[in-house]
């Protein structure tokens, strides 16, 4: 079953963000049952919104590429998340192509 993940990691810059970006690399080699990706830098960190196709993909991914990055970074601190099945999705700008 696809699930939304809403992640908030306080006290995250776009520059760890990007660093990390680069080094999972997972824009070129995306990881599997990922499906959407957006992410938004606030005024206290990072906040990601992601479609998966099921949590035991994000969880994966979590584990084998994300987090070894995240030791390697040396980025602090734990993100708070949350995953709730989809109910729904609407993509109007993709709905042409």
């Amino acid at each position: 079953m696809a699930i939304v993940m809403f992640m908030h990691w306080k006290g995250t810059t776009q520059a760890q963000y990007d660093a990390l970006r680069a080094l999972v690399n997972w824009e070129n080699e995306a990881p599997e049952g990922g499906m959407f990706h957006i992410a938004a830098i606030t005024e206290d960190g990072l906040r990601i919104t992601d479609l998966w196709t099921s949590a035991e993909a994000f969880h994966r991914f979590v584990e084998t590429r994300l987090m070894p990055g995240v030791q390697q970074l040396g980025i602090p601190g734990e993100p708070q998340v949350e995953i709730y099945p989809v109910h729904r999705l609407f993509t109007p700008a993709f709905a042409y192509v």
